[in-house]
């Protein structure tokens, strides 16, 4: 319930990014020092990785229910409670000794990006309008989708000049500061009537179901696709979510609320955005194959995605511009076949080393680019179409997707590169790996195409006794259609 005429700022626009940077701080830079975290602590290949997909596995969990909680208790507690979290668990992380508080921190990490995520943007929604909004979401994706880039780099540059720890410390550093510059931004809440309610039913059944299908995901292969374990999670995953989605449609209290998807914009925006996290798993062939088939070390592999980084961060605040004046179906299509043309030049394994190298470069740099351009456009398509006293809730299916995406792409294109490299080349394999990555561009261009109309979000100038006003269809908020 918004109970001021605050208009956000720059000081709350840079708390939140740095909010958001922490978590890719902690996410993505821990892939990159997995040798010398092992080396430190000790302790099992095996145990590390579980401890690095431990953070995503809690977020996704709970990042649903933490955007609900968001719009209930308030964002800005929200998002100061995931800051918190994310310095206790940065400092289990400085002070781990062996796996213990490793494992522990990892939790508490995750659980800190549930509650970050969803509740930024919904302040972003809350306290911006029109061109404003859509300016503010653009630097929360420059900290979100770029994020991941410059968090991969800038952890492994601190590793070795440093010591991997110093990269929680600065962690530690980004979330004090954090906290510091969002502290004049008001409370923000949806409207709410009663005591406070919660579905806990709807929590247990979804965290079962969501551990069911992540370990599925993320360790089916190990276990293998058809033994017993992986078949049982899988009859889990498929059981849970039918239970779910009945026991949620009989309630008034819910966890998820299905009429979200009643809004084809909403909906639109969030299946092209897992379908376009999906070919994340392009990352991982294309770096796997370079590194086995063509002889790269890790950091020339690195260097290939180096155009990526660039790409996404120089074209963030330009998807922005062409939503404004074009609306977001227009650049979501066109980001969604740049990445996807760039994802299939990945995919020309048959070239020699040089030409390969060149193609692979400018593949990863169209890449960047064509998910620069859909950012912006996209997660404002999605928080402009939730109802005011939902938007955390939205969110936080809309970032669900992202994770969810990222996870389903990384694990179908690895299986896929994995088992037709035992019966056939490795240039083969990277081929097959990376169609399959193809087909989910594709799909996700055909899901904005069908579902995102031509004018969402685009912002109309008119002149208004003489003065300049920019009205935009947030200002109404639209209800999900039926």
């Amino acid at each position: 319930m918004e109970t001021t005429n605050y208009k956000g700022t720059n000081k709350m626009i840079t708390g939140i990014v740095f909010g958001v940077i922490t978590f890719w701080l902690f996410a993505q830079a821990m892939v990159n020092v997995v040798p010398a975290v092992q080396k430190d602590l000790g302790i099992s290949l095996g145990t590390l990785n579980i401890a690095i997909s431990l953070t995503a596995l809690f977020s996704g969990m709970f990042i649903v229910a933490a955007g609900g909680l968001a719009d209930k208790i308030g964002r800005k507690k929200m998002t100061n409670i995931g800051l918190i979290l994310s310095i206790i668990g940065s400092l289990c992380l400085v002070l781990a000794q062996g796996s213990v508080l490793l494992i522990i921190g990892r939790v508490i990490q995750g659980l800190s990006a549930a509650c970050i995520m969803p509740a930024t943007i919904a302040l972003m929604k809350a306290y911006f309008e029109g061109a404003e909004r859509q300016r503010a979401l653009s630097f929360w994706s420059i900290g979100s989708w770029g994020g991941s880039g410059v968090a991969s780099f800038a952890g492994g540059a601190i590793a070795t000049y440093l010591g991997w720890k110093w990269i929680f410390i600065f962690s530690i550093i980004f979330s004090l500061l954090g906290i510091w510059l969002i502290k004049d931004t008001p409370e923000s809440k949806g409207e709410s009537t009663g005591a406070f309610k919660f579905d806990y039913a709807g929590l247990v059944i979804f965290i079962i179901t969501m551990l069911a299908l992540n370990i599925f995901i993320n360790f089916g292969a190990d276990l293998g696709w058809t033994s017993l374990i992986t078949i049982a999670l899988a009859v889990v995953t498929i059981i849970g979510a039918i239970v779910f989605f009945k026991v949620e449609k009989s309630k008034e209290i819910v966890l998820i609320d299905f009429s979200l998807f009643k809004n084809k914009p909403y909906s639109g925006a969030t299946f092209s955005n897992f379908l376009l996290n999906a070919i994340a798993g392009t990352l991982v062939v294309a770096n796997t194959y370079v590194q086995v088939g063509r002889g790269f070390n890790a950091f020339q592999s690195g260097m290939l995605s180096l155009g990526y980084l660039v790409a996404v961060l120089a074209m963030i605040r330009v998807g922005e511009k062409i939503l404004q004046k074009a609306g977001a179906k227009s650049p979501m299509i066109w980001g969604a076949l740049i990445a996807t043309v760039g994802v299939a030049m990945m995919g020309l394994t048959f070239l020699a080393d040089f030409a390969y190298t060149v193609v692979v470069f400018i593949g990863f740099a169209l890449f960047g680019l064509g998910l620069g351009i859909y950012a912006t456009p996209s997660t404002d398509t999605s928080v402009s179409n939730a109802p005011s006293n939902k938007v955390g809730e939205a969110a936080g299916i809309y970032k669900m997707a992202s994770s969810l995406g990222g996870a389903f792409g990384v694990a179908i294109s690895a299986t896929i590169y994995s088992s037709i490299s035992t019966i056939a080349s490795l240039e083969t394999a990277a081929t097959a790996g990376i169609i399959t990555n193809v087909i989910f561009g594709i799909l996700s261009i055909l899901s904005i195409m069908m579902m995102v109309p031509r004018d969402e979000g685009k912002i109309k100038t008119k002149e208004v006794s003489g003065q300049r006003r920019t009205p935009t269809s947030s200002q109404r908020e639209p209800e999900p259609s039926h």
